[in-house]
């Protein structure tokens, strides 16, 4: 396929702040630059505050051909994006949407049998009082990893309570701090990214909750963060750079041939560390 400015863009719709905190976005788009720089292109990065601004975003691209193609992240459950990009004929790569057959070509994690492996391995140590601390619960991987998180504690006999968080540092502490003042606070919590694990691992020194003795925590999105923690905090690790290799040949496939096609990143796996160990004997 012909192409012009050799550009692909990426929107993020988030506070340009946040993205010096968040390890994940930063190690996708290092991926996904270092293989379309050896195909000569290049990544077009646009910071902006909403989804509304992103939609304009597209529409001024397309109607300036500014870019090639564009890949799309964190995907509602109701996505006006996909319907305008559809609309302007902008060549589209879905990042994690909510199933493999999307009429767009997109990369797919299964965030519900990862979020199954970590129930399992949180029941598995005793644990019966689990709590999730999620994302934005319009998002559809949110979604996914939350239905898989109920049912599998529902299939196990554990009691899951999910409280949603925002990704960032704040949140992490609010909900950690509300999670742990309940009067049956829960044993073992995992948070929808490194950030709010690393600021609920705080919240735990504060309230002199010895981790992991008494509280496990399990990050989502493994990082620098949660190796450099004191304890290590355990997390279900995806190779997020690996990851943004497959996008970048995902988008390099589609203009080459025009063909849609899904992609399966691999499952993130459990790598356990410092704070995740055997429930505490009240719990089991």
């Amino acid at each position: 396929m012909a192409h012009g400015l050799d550009a692909v863009g990426l929107v993020l719709a988030r506070p340009a702040r946040m993205l010096g905190f968040e390890p994940f976005f930063m190690e996708l788009i290092g991926g996904i630059e270092e293989s379309l720089a050896a195909e000569g292109r290049s990544l077009l990065l646009h910071v902006v505050p909403d989804h509304d601004a992103e939609i304009r975003t597209y529409r001024r691209w397309g109607e300036g051909k500014l870019v090639d193609a564009v890949v799309v992240v964190n995907i509602a459950l109701e996505d006006s994006r996909l319907d305008v990009l559809g609309e302007l004929g902008i060549p589209t790569v879905v990042v994690g949407g909510p199933r493999p057959d999307l009429p767009f070509a997109n990369v797919w994690i299964d965030n519900a049998e990862a979020m199954r492996t970590a129930v399992t391995h949180l029941v598995g140590l005793g644990h019966r009082r689990l709590a999730r601390v999620s994302g934005p619960r319009h998002l559809a991987h949110t979604q996914a990893r939350t239905d898989a998180f109920t049912g599998e504690c529902a299939r196990l006999g554990a009691h899951g309570a999910v409280v949603e968080g925002d990704y960032g540092e704040e949140s992490g502490t609010r909900t950690t701090r509300a999670l742990l003042g309940r009067g049956d606070p829960p044993s073992a919590i995992i948070y929808d990214n490194d950030v709010m694990a690393v600021a609920g691992l705080g919240v735990a020194h504060e309230m002199d909750v010895a981790v992991p003795e008494r509280l496990s925590l399990l990050a989502w999105d493994d990082s620098a963060l949660c190796r450099l923690s004191h304890p290590a905090l355990s997390a279900m690790s995806l190779d997020v750079h690996a990851m943004g290799v497959q996008v970048a040949d995902c988008v390099l496939n589609l203009l080459a041939s025009g063909t849609v096609r899904s992609y399966t990143a691999p499952l993130p796996r459990l790598v356990a560390r410092g704070t995740t160990t055997t429930a505490p004997v009240a719990d089991a």
